[in-house]
């Protein structure tokens, strides 16, 4: 003879089994916000600059997101990747991203910034500047690096 369950017991059930163990969050005397603040936020800057893919690649996570204006979000590094090799193919790139807001919970960490952007066309040699505003999620690798898991960003221009 089949039971059935109430509704909250088999939703106590099913939750409990999604459940992960948590560790305790450190006491805010225990995390240098600002030191990995220079890491995680000057590392990616000086990695966009550096005009190269590789250098660029190796600080972003597997799984990085990114959420350019104007376009789809692109998903995973190979994807993010060959978004890069494009960009970064046609542009040499200078960003200047100022953060506004940094905030670290564990092994993540959340900015908020602004930014300025001039992007040199390699062929024509024609100048574009941008100004906007983003978020970054940074997550902490098990080499204790702090690398992009997702940058979306927007300009402050008008659309069109």
């Amino acid at each position: 003879m089949h039971r059935s369950i109430g509704p909250l017991a088999a939703l106590s059930i099913a939750l409990a089994g999604c459940s992960q163990p948590t560790a305790a969050p450190l006491p805010a005397a225990a995390v240098d916000v600002k030191a990995i603040e220079a890491q995680a936020h000057g590392g990616y800057v000086a990695a966009i600059n550096s005009n190269d893919v590789e250098t660029l690649m190796a600080d972003l996570t597997d799984d990085v997101v990114y959420q350019a204006p104007g376009a789809p979000e692109v998903v995973g590094k190979a994807a993010v990747r060959a978004w890069v090799a494009d960009y970064l193919g046609a542009y040499t790139a200078k960003w200047e991203k100022t953060s506004i807001g940094f905030t670290v919970a564990g092994d993540w960490a959340f900015e908020r910034y602004t930014y300025k952007s001039t992007d040199t066309d390699r062929k024509t040699g024609a100048v574009a500047t941008d100004v906007g505003k983003g978020v970054n999620v940074y997550r902490r690798g098990a080499d204790g690096t702090w690398r992009v898991a997702v940058d979306g960003w927007s300009s402050d221009k008008p659309a069109g």
